[in-house]
């Protein structure tokens, strides 16, 4: 007969490690119902028949947070066979406020005190024996981290399922409903202290025991002055691992996620090569060809090549959440950004923002409050990602080939930040007023994680932005793809009379008449013509797809005889490290290696002279770049939004904003800068 135990606990009780360890990979990843928060289950790898579910991780059973008050429920109405109560034993005292609460439920329940190997080393002991006789339920010392006392846990488990034990009722849960809450809080607190005093015996001269490791190390990670230069330096590393393709600053050297994301784009390639050759020999299409090749093939390209930064960028925040590092952080950054409205952990997945959006916004799960996650989902859209540079890159070279290059792209930064700001203080003022960003954490141990929980960690991210964020993204690709190669000639037969195919080129497209149609609408921001318009559309495809877009649209400023004489200069050897095949030119080549090495670098300052009767000033360049960072991100952000949101109508409210902001912004300075 099938049978549903719970796991519960404190944040950082190892609770987690526990669940990963009794399950193995015998687990799945979903929502609980109307709210983003995990829902865990999985089979006990030793018993088909037995279910786990981890419960959120929650400090007490009072329904304030959704954590809070998923787990009340489920412990209070579900009546689940047993109940696992994971506590920290270092930090003992504290968790056994949770337990009090959930063995007043008289649930049947087990105490699983954790972190045994700590305890012993502060020199600590535990009577166990006097504490079970005291709480009349089973209490089984264990380390999770080393797979140490699982199996008496579980032996445990079945013993107080099989007996229907029920902890012991004791005097002060008869006071609930007759007290208020603070009273019974001090009870249960008083109540708490007297079982430390006869069940634990602490080191040091009357109970004080000496400084600990963590203590030294807190001296350092959370000092008023030193803490934020230690965290950029960690949030440097960590940057540089997924990101930097001059790792170690060595030329030419990838990061991991760089180079894992090389081999899946070679990988893919080859793939695409393969689909191409066989539908050519096949007879397919010219619109078939297409939609597969550059529609499908390309949206399942654009999942597959965020996984590799995903996976490695996860691995690496996983190792330092489960360090106890990135609860120092949240520490540290709370006193800045209560200021605004959020709490101190907000501050990861906006930092994530600047290298991926995707994973940013997947990191807002890790916030307590629903408010946050909501409001930070919605801030990491106007963080500078990665492929946002390629944008800036060329339109400083083109617009501002005379200026301060460097000050233009600060400018950009600071205005994303200080954007965030305002929009999380007017959100705060009009959608959550009056609610506050409760902030409890207990700053736990510093640890050496597992490298088998980490990867589980990373691995659940990678699944579970396939999953759900992937149809989006597949359906917005092939949507932009119709978009951009049809029209209405396409149906009418006109096109393959005048062209010999069905497609259409992509200034006469559907895209084309729609950017035509909404372009008006910029005409105060500066850019209001079709093509830029075009441009805006295609980067939600990938950012960077803003520069091949202009320069496709603005072909007569890219023409085989341009890019000729632009390559005409460089030898076999500039030529290869371009791109081209064995240092020679190719005009097949030509145009994909002049986007990507040229364009998006910015190595070009007489690209695309004929942008500027459409962007006719520098602040209208300025706007148009303030928009593309500030509006709707790419589908692959706006799919794991969705994912995060659980609705798409906080979904189309979250783009909503961005977009609006990203035009008011847009607006503000072009007005601003016309009158200098």
């Amino acid at each position: 007969m099938p049978i549903t135990i719970a796991l519960a606990g404190n944040p950082n009780s190892g609770k987690t490690t526990v669940f990963n360890a009794l399950t193995g990979s015998r687990q799945h990843v979903g929502n609980w119902p109307g709210v983003t928060v995990d829902k865990k289950e999985g089979q006990y790898r030793k018993d088909k028949n037995l279910t786990i579910l981890d419960l959120p991780g929650t400090y007490s059973l009072s329904p304030y947070s959704a954590e809070e008050i998923i787990t009340r429920t489920y412990i209070v109405e579900e009546k689940s066979a047993c109940i696992i109560d994971v506590l920290d034993g270092t930090s003992l005292e504290r968790n056994l406020y949770l337990a009090l609460q959930i063995m007043e439920t008289q649930v049947p329940t087990v105490l699983a005190v954790n972190m045994m190997d700590e305890v012993a080393a502060r020199g600590d002991v535990i009577d166990f024996a006097r504490l079970e006789a005291e709480l009349g339920v089973a209490v089984v010392p264990i380390e999770a981290r080393n797979n140490k006392g699982l199996d008496v846990l579980m032996e445990a488990v079945y013993r107080t399922i099989e007996q229907k034990r029920k902890p012991k009722h004791l005097e002060i849960y008869s006071l609930a409903g007759k007290v208020d809450e603070d009273t019974l809080a001090d009870r249960r607190y008083a109540y708490i202290q007297s079982l430390m005093e006869t069940c634990v015996k602490k080191t040091g001269v009357q109970g004080v025991r000496s400084e600990s490791v963590s203590d030294k190390l807190d001296k350092v990670l959370t000092h008023r002055f030193f803490a934020l230069p230690v965290f950029a330096l960690v949030m440097y590393m960590l940057f540089a691992m997924t990101f930097s393709e001059n790792f170690l600053f060595i030329p030419g050297l990838p990061s991991p996620g760089i180079a894992l994301a090389a081999l899946v784009e070679t990988v893919w390639g080859g793939l695409t090569d393969v689909v191409s050759v066989f539908l050519e020999n096949a007879g397919a299409s010219d619109w078939a060809y297409s939609l597969v090749v550059d529609g499908v093939l390309e949206g399942i390209g654009a999942i597959f090549g965020f996984l590799p930064l995903i996976l490695v960028l996860y691995l690496l925040m996983s190792f330092l959440e489960d360090s106890g590092y990135m609860a120092r952080v949240a520490f540290v950054m709370d006193r800045i950004f209560r200021r605004f409205g959020l709490s101190g952990r907000s501050f990861i997945p906006l930092l994530m923002g600047f290298g991926c959006s995707v994973p940013a916004i997947m990191a807002t799960r890790t916030l307590d409050s629903e408010k946050d996650r909501r409001i930070t989902t919605l801030l990491c859209g106007f963080m500078p990602c990665g492929a946002k540079l390629p944008i800036f890159i060329m339109f400083v070279s083109v617009f501002f080939a005379e200026g301060n290059k460097t000050l233009v792209l600060f400018f950009l930064y600071a205005l994303s930040l200080s954007v965030s700001i305002v929009v999380s203080l007017i959100i705060n003022r009009i959608a959550y007023r009056g609610q506050v960003s409760n902030f409890l954490m207990e700053l736990p141990q510093y640890r050496l994680p597992k490298l088998r929980s980490v990867w589980i960690h990373g691995y659940e991210k990678v699944k579970g932005f396939v999953q759900k964020a992937g149809t989006v993204i597949l359906a917005a690709t092939i949507l932009i793809w119709v978009l951009s190669n049809f029209n209405v000639q396409s149906f009418t037969g006109q096109n393959r009379l005048e062209r010999g195919t069905v497609l259409s080129e992509m200034d006469n497209s559907f895209l084309a008449s729609v950017g035509k149609t909404v372009a008006p609408v910029f005409k105060p921001t500066g850019f209001g013509a079709w093509r830029p318009t075009v441009g805006i559309a295609t980067g939600w495809i990938a950012k960077e797809m803003v520069v091949v877009t202009l320069a496709q649209l603005y072909s007569e400023d890219v023409s085989e005889a341009y890019l000729e004489q632009y390559f005409a200069s460089m030898d076999a050897d500039a030529l290869a490290e371009l791109g081209f095949s064995d240092g020679i030119y190719s005009p097949d080549e030509a145009f994909d290696i002049y986007t990507e090495a040229v364009l998006m670098e910015g190595g070009d300052e007489h690209a695309l002279s004929t942008i500027h009767a459409d962007i006719p000033t520098k602040q209208a360049a300025l706007a148009y770049m303030a928009f593309n960072l500030l509006c709707m991100p790419c589908f692959a952000a706006v799919g794991a939004m969705k994912r995060e949101l659980k609705s798409w109508r906080r979904t189309a409210s979250a783009v909503g904003i961005q977009m609006a902001t990203a035009y008011i912004v847009a607006l503000l300075i072009n007005l601003i800068g016309s009158l200098f």
